[in-house]
């Protein structure tokens, strides 16, 4: 091993072990809100398949994340979330090795990897159960066989993109993009010559190894149903999304709205490293294979999450970023060429550690400017400002908590019909701590074992020798039937639900 490659090897565990360390003290402690709770409760129930549609499974995450269980350490909720963490940790790593590889440079690797890593959303998600974090290493993974692909030219490099995009399909489908940019590559060189086509053979064969946790999922699906054109839906867009993946129009609150989480994202001088970074990637003629990808992937990532409609689609940026990111890299390359004097580099860190303390004000401000950020703002134990606009959640316990009380707090054989924000929280907390089995606890997707029916039809004659409770009083978060005919009373963190006088 050459003096370079040590080098670069121990500056890859270093980056590896810094965000680690930095994503470990920011991780949530327990229990989650929303999906990242349902996440914990599908590993707790080892529940690879999920219950809204295929493209919703992600089942390479959770055949990762279940082993989890078995350490004999720290909360069960805490050790979910890790597994988001170290594969965030990952994933800035494969970005540092990404562009140290490509630029040949250290200090452009080390702010491109900086700059991923405190990134709003990354980092949020970093802190919870999450899956993108996996992804966007397994993605960035392949950026890197691709790079050496384009230097070397030895096929080994295209076995392994095979590889590394199949198990990102079986992380999420995000994976779909990257593949359709690798396929026609791969078409391109077998009409050039420059590929047989039993390499192409042998990179779908790796492919197909990748994702086998995916597949198996979809013929056993179409095997039980018998529905093939069903199954394959529920695989490409879940239950209820097929809307929302194929919407093609956007209204300028969207623009906005999106305009803005890429400012929360970056919210720096070096925001204009990327652009800089793309001027020179045109200008670029080596490696042209992994220059065109990556012009390709900074489109097609930025055509779909900017037209893309469901509520947190927030989430669907980080590939975005990711290559940003990169390109990012490539425009501190670039300046650091032509303005090499010490006081540009100190401005350049200085900009890319900017991020922590505008996130840490962020709430205060936006408290004070009773800004709106389109969250529901109603949950006990919650401060949205805090949770939404800080992305490190250390000590962010408001889940456990209102979990713990809600239950404490309901009579005997009491039924909860909560919102699928609190649902999970619920659950694993009675769950995981056995705490008032007598409790059931109720939502259209999921609910407790022996739980009654999510329905008007049943809930009249429950009402009359169980006592009732909703986890919200707003619309679109409790029971329309409830709200339309019954009054609720506060209790503890719920609503207790009564005849209506």
């Amino acid at each position: 091993m050459s003096k370079a490659t040590t080098r670069t090897t121990f500056a890859y565990l270093a980056i590896f072990c810094a965000a680690g360390a930095v994503y470990g003290i920011s991780c949530a402690p327990g229990a989650l809100w929303q999906d990242s709770g349902l996440i914990q409760l599908r590993v707790w129930h080892n529940d690879v398949e999920g219950f809204l549609g295929l493209a919703i499974s992600h089942p390479l995450f959770y055949l990762v994340a279940i082993p989890s269980k078995l350490i004999p350490f720290g909360s069960f909720a805490h050790r979910v979330n890790l597994v988001s963490a170290l594969a965030a940790a990952v994933a800035v790593a494969n970005l540092y090795l990404l562009v140290r590889l490509w630029a040949g440079k250290e200090f452009p690797a080390v702010i491109a990897a900086v700059t991923l890593a405190l990134s709003h959303t990354f980092w949020q998600h970093a802190s919870i159960a999450e899956t993108y974090t996996l992804w966007a290493a397994l993605f960035l993974g392949e950026l890197i066989v691709l790079l050496q692909y384009g230097r070397t030219g030895r096929t080994r490099y295209l076995y392994a993109l095979g590889l590394l995009n199949g198990l990102a399909v079986a992380v999420h489908m995000l994976g779909a993009i990257p593949l359709v940019c690798h396929a026609v590559l791969l078409g391109v060189l077998v009409v050039k010559g420059k590929l047989r086509l039993t390499h192409v053979g042998i990179v779908a064969l790796l492919w197909m190894v990748g994702a086998l946790p995916y597949e198996y999922l979809i013929v056993r699906r179409m095997l039980y149903s018998g529905e093939v054109l069903a199954t394959l839906a529920s695989a490409a867009f879940g239950d209820r999304w097929r809307a929302d993946v194929l919407n093609t129009a956007l209204s300028w609150r969207i623009v906005r709205e999106n305009l803005l989480l890429l400012a929360l994202n970056f919210p720096t001088p070096n925001v204009l490293l990327p652009v800089i970074g793309g001027f020179a990637l045109c200008r670029m003629r080596a490696v042209s294979a992994f220059r065109c990808v990556l012009a390709a992937l900074l489109v097609l990532f930025l055509l779909f999450a900017f037209r893309y409609t469901v509520a947190d689609r927030y989430a669907f940026f980080i590939p975005l970023y990711a290559v940003l990111c990169v390109l990012a890299g490539l425009g501190v390359h670039f300046v650091r060429e032509r303005l090499s004097h010490p006081a540009v580099a100190v401005a350049i860190v200085s900009a890319a550690l900017l991020p922590v303390p505008i996130y840490a004000i962020a709430p205060t401000v936006a408290r004070r400017m009773n800004l709106a950020i389109g969250t529901r703002a109603d949950i006990a134990y919650r401060d949205d400002y805090r949770y939404f606009l800080r992305p490190w959640k250390t000590g962010e316990d408001g889940p456990d908590r209102f979990a713990r009380d809600a239950l404490d707090a309901v009579g005997p054989d009491a039924v909860i019909y909560a919102d699928t924000t609190t649902v999970a929280a619920l659950l694993l907390v009675q769950e995981v701590e056995g705490r008032r089995p007598d409790v059931k606890i109720v939502t259209g997707i999921v609910s407790s074992r022996g739980a009654p029916p999510y329905d008007a039809d049943s809930f009249a004659e429950l009402l009359e020798y169980r006592p009732i409770y909703v986890t919200s009083n707003r619309p679109g978060y409790a029971p329309r039937f409830v709200l339309g005919g019954y009054d609720l009373r506060r209790t503890g963190p719920l609503w207790q639900v009564v005849e209506r006088r």
